[in-house]
């Protein structure tokens, strides 16, 4: 892996782009929008109806590569006190460093110990630093995800400015990795209202941006569907900082987000969304905690551990089985 080197505090400049993935052809035509914003099919059944092979609950875990694409200053970390404007805040960038140095390879192993797979959405800048490490992610056998070219916004930019930062971060992870991502992650999960038609265009098949259901849905998009992974607020690693951090009470939060769930499993399409990022899950404590939970899940029949880009094209494939979210103007609903 390459040492951290000195991250650009501007953000650069993104020209138009304009580009189409063969990938959109794969996915299956959206049927004609119903009359109202949000209407939804419904799913019912059995156990071992919903998911391949049978399985009765999927797991979806998501590692967040994010060390070395944050500002040098206020990027916000570990230490409570703030930095005065003006100065690299060195402490909080030694505390994302620990990412790659330490957290992703250890929770590597921790997947290969339990044959998990995951999605790890990356940002650019972060794995221009660790070409090495983002590689062997995928070698392992996970998915790579877009999660922009720096850990920033991009609600606010322009449509061309947006699309062109989305392209750039995917271009970046072909790149590297070989591999196209084909799922996107915005920062802290916010976008502009354009972002549906615009990872359409650039030949994304899914987004996880969206912490409204426990099961993977699809949005018509422009006459053609494109799925939602929804991505989780209350199982995310940020939710148990590490001041005052009860190691049992998270452990017995995975559990009753699993039990709660798989229950449900029995008549309905369950998902249950895990959260984890370089810098937080990564700490040895934290990944025994995660040992000890995934050891119980998997002491469960039907449970499938998946990449979401598998939860995607399983919704899309099953769509008679999968809600379809029907929605007017963003400028109405407040969702893209």
């Amino acid at each position: 892996m390459s040492k951290m080197e000195d991250i650009q505090l501007t953000r650069r400049t993104f020209a138009s782009v304009a580009a189409t993935s063969a990938l959109a052809t794969m996915v299956p035509p959206a049927a004609a929008a119903h009359s109202g914003v949000d209407t939804t099919t419904t799913t019912s059944g059995k156990p071992g109806t919903f998911w391949p092979n049978g399985a009765r609950l999927a797991i979806s875990i998501s590692l967040m590569f994010e060390g070395g694409g944050q500002p040098v200053s206020g990027a916000g970390g570990a230490v409570p006190e703030p930095i005065k404007p003006g100065y690299p805040d060195q402490v909080t960038n030694a505390f994302f460093e620990y990412g790659p140095n330490e957290g992703i390879p250890r929770a590597l192993d921790l997947f290969d110990k339990h044959d998990i797979k995951m999605t790890s959405f990356m940002i650019g800048e972060a794995i221009e630093k660790h070409p090495e490490l983002a590689s062997e992610i995928v070698r392992r056998g996970h998915e790579p995800g877009a999660h922009g070219t720096i850990w920033s916004a991009s609600y606010d930019m322009s449509r061309e400015q947006e699309k062109a930062f989305i392209k750039e971060s995917a271009d970046t992870i072909r790149r590297i990795t070989g591999v196209q991502p084909i799922g996107w992650n915005a920062y802290f999960i916010r976008n502009s209202v354009n972002i549906s038609e615009t990872l359409q265009d650039l030949g994304f098949l899914y987004s996880i941006d969206e912490p409204s259901r426990d099961e993977p849905f699809i949005i018509p998009v422009r006459g053609r569907d494109f799925a939602i992974v929804p991505y989780t607020l209350h199982m995310n690693d940020m939710n148990f900082p590490f001041q005052g951090y009860d190691p049992h009470a998270h452990e017995q939060a995975l559990r009753d987000e699993f039990d709660q769930l798989y229950e449900e499993a029995g008549t309905r399409r369950r998902m249950m969304v895990i959260g984890m990022h370089d810098r937080l899950s990564g700490h040895a404590n934290r990944i025994r905690v995660l040992d000890r939970f995934f050891t119980y899940a998997k002491s469960h029949e039907g449970v499938w551990f998946a990449r979401k880009d598998e939860i995607a094209r399983w919704a899309l494939q099953q769509r008679q089985k999968t809600p379809i979210v029907h929605r007017g103007p963003p400028a109405e609903t407040g969702l893209p």
